[in-house]
């Protein structure tokens, strides 16, 4: 594949916006970064690199002087200086949709995994089970290593975990196989609704190949509405046995960490969930998803099982830090929302001191002062949305405002008994006082080790 422009402008200068500068100075491309943050970190070192940097705000003109404007997911393409650029002719699209157009030639087809929880999970796990088939597997897109980063060879496969803000900037990006694990409320402080989130997500069936599949959640009718968006067979998984393959082209069925395939070439496949880093129901959709994927990608289902028993788990994600006096800490960065919290409390038995708050993003904590009766020994609020999390819970356990991190965890250790569980779970995102999830769960685990 091949890029013609000459002259990119990137609009954003996080992980994906520098993904992409550093892919465009390979191919020799002239680069202006744009960010409206005044102090980057980055620009120094950009503009010792012969990228022009300008900070401050956007001037469509200036965006519009380029061959293409490559912008960061953390952008709104809705933005209205990102609009009037658009209608004085310019070209936008995302760092995926780049890193789609600069696969090296032969390079092997895209597996894309979408959906408000579990995401990350499941790409994690559906590309240890392609690697388990001996193919070379690039692992990354929003979990990891941005997507960019699989231009500098050519991979067999490319399994890709997309946001509904990276799903926005890609126009023929094609996905081969696409899961939507699930559509609960997220990102309302960017999104007028519901729908316009689900539609966002449902980009990714948008440019399947004929040949192509899409694996969907059966039990979550949001999600079976959008399937309507593909034109490839449609295969489901749901968590009641009972459930059919009726309307799809095969389904996964599952309970008690078994489940079945149902329908199509695959009919009566058995697979185990004995992992204990795929505890919870949750966890076992989302093996039924990446299995699926797995299966109709070609792994072989021995394969797929040895996959299923090596998996390592993900990092923040009801991650086990350590257990000290008979305390166990759990590090649950990449719960960004309410939804992803829920089903942190619901995975743990009880005793828990919850560390929750950060950037809020107009989700109602109550779903999570229901689930933690009977669980919770109380929350250590953080972050900007602290005040709303305490309101949330102070009629139900005890709230204890520490503000920073750092402070919940000395409190926590203060208080949590033998027997109790700190769970980092924050139901926010963390952009308030950290760079990313990654840095306030590193953070979280490397405190916790130097405890003493």
């Amino acid at each position: 594949m091949t890029l013609s422009a000459r002259s990119v402008a990137v609009v954003g200068l996080g992980k994906s916006g520098k993904g992409a500068i550093e892919l465009l100075l390979k191919r020799g491309v002239k680069v202006t970064a744009f960010d409206e943050n005044a102090s980057s970190p980055d620009a120094a070192e950009l503009r010792a690199r012969g990228v022009e940097v300008r900070l401050g705000p956007l001037a469509p003109k200036l965006l519009a002087g380029h061959d293409l404007v490559v912008v960061s997911p953390g952008v709104p393409l809705t933005k209205p200086e990102l609009a009037a650029a658009r209608e004085l002719g310019a070209q936008l699209i995302g760092e995926v949709e780049l890193a789609w157009r600069c696969l090296p030639e032969g390079a092997g087809p895209v597996l894309g995994i979408t959906g408000t929880n579990g995401k990350s999970t499941t790409t994690a796990l559906l590309g240890e089970l392609v690697k388990q088939s001996g193919q070379k597997t690039f692992v990354g897109g929003n979990l990891g290593l941005a997507f960019t980063h699989a231009c500098a060879e050519k991979y067999d496969a490319h399994v890709v975990e997309l946001s509904s803000f990276q799903l926005e900037g890609a126009t023929t990006m094609e996905c081969l196989g696409a899961a939507i694990l699930n559509l609960t409320p997220d990102h309302l402080d960017r999104y007028p609704s519901h729908q316009a989130y689900g539609e966002a997500k449902a980009r990714i069936f948008s440019s399947q190949p004929k040949h192509g599949f899409a694996v969907i959640n059966a039990d979550d009718k949001a999600v079976v509405a959008l399937a309507k968006k593909a034109h490839v067979p449609v295969f489901g998984f749901s968590l009641d046995p009972a459930r059919t393959n009726a309307g799809f082209s095969g389904i996964a069925t599952g309970r008690d960490g078994v489940f079945m395939l149902l329908g199509g070439e695959f009919r009566g496949e058995r697979y185990a969930v004995n992992n204990p880093a795929l505890r919870g129901d949750h966890n076992l959709a989302n093996a039924m998803a990446a299995v699926l994927m797995a299966r109709l990608f070609g792994v072989a289902a021995p394969q797929v099982q040895l996959g299923l028993d090596s998996f390592g788990g993900l990092a923040h994600r009801l991650e086990r830090v350590r257990e000290l006096d008979g305390v166990e800490w759990i590090n649950d960065s990449k719960a960004t929302n309410v939804d992803s919290s829920l089903v942190a409390l619901k995975a743990l038995r009880g005793n828990i001191w919850l560390i929750a708050g950060g950037k809020g993003k107009g989700a109602p904590y109550e779903p999570l002062v229901a689930a933690g009766k009977g669980k919770l020994k109380g929350v250590l609020t953080i972050g900007a949305d602290a005040a709303n999390v305490a309101a949330a819970f102070e009629k139900s356990t005890d709230v204890i405002g520490c503000g920073t991190l750092d402070a919940a965890i000395a409190k926590a250790r203060a208080l949590a008994k033998r027997g109790d569980t700190v769970l980092l779970s924050p139901a926010c995102a963390s952009y308030d006082q950290f760079d990313n999830f990654e840095h306030r769960g590193d953070t979280f685990k490397r405190l916790v080790r130097e405890l003493k």
